[in-house]
């Protein structure tokens, strides 16, 4: 193995490590606010984002980005003239994401999803096309859960969703005092395996 060689593998493991220690430290940090110790798998991450129906998605948002597990999918996805804004409460995540996702479709904010309306109009937008959130509801502080409900449903367009992947299925009655139709759906092949919903908020007459 060449000297050049050996230094990539060593800078792809820097990176690899580098991710994992940051978001176990999060973990630690915030373990309320953290969905788990691992990020999701590329199978959650596919079946997540299925449903989307990207060539008229202009605003994605994200809750609990952690380490930007979802966020390089949703780029690569996201049409040109779109955005991603993630929203996190621990600051240790978002100067990671800051430093590591250059894109200028991308936006990192500090701050609670339950402020996400006021966070979507100061970035210019007035509704997300989707928001997807991994944020542990069952663990939330009281009263959070479904405040960010609340608010996800007013910010959302019509014919947009929530879509959110859990350990449990305590968002789902969050989600069902305001969306009209949720369909459900699990993956396995996740560490733990997750529960997945689509709360679609469904077009005026």
């Amino acid at each position: 193995m060449g000297a050049i060689e050996r230094r990539s593998l060593k800078q792809r493991a820097a990176r690899l490590f580098g991710q994992w220690g940051v978001f176990f430290k999060g973990f630690l940090d915030e373990p309320r606010m953290v969905g788990s110790i691992i990020p999701s798998s590329r199978f959650t991450i596919e079946k997540m984002l299925g449903p989307v129906k990207w060539d008229e998605c202009k605003l994605f948002v994200e809750y609990g980005p952690g380490v930007g597990t979802f966020c390089q999918p949703v780029l690569d996805r996201l049409p040109r003239d779109g955005k991603l804004i993630v929203i996190d409460t621990n600051p240790l995540y978002i100067d990671y994401l800051k430093k590591h996702f250059r894109d200028s479709r991308f936006s990192a904010v500090h701050g609670s999803a339950a402020d996400v309306e006021a966070i979507v109009e100061a970035h210019g937008h007035e509704h997300a096309d989707y928001v997807l959130s991994g944020l542990p509801f069952s663990t939330l502080p009281d009263g959070v859960g479904p405040e960010i409900a609340a608010a996800t449903y007013r910010v959302i367009r019509p014919g947009g969703a929530f879509l959110v992947y859990q350990f449990s299925a305590k968002a789902r009655d969050y989600m069902a005092r305001h969306f009209e139709r949720i369909e459900s759906g699990f993956e396995a092949l996740n560490i733990l395996p997750c529960q997945l919903f689509w709360g679609w908020k469904e077009p005026r007459d």
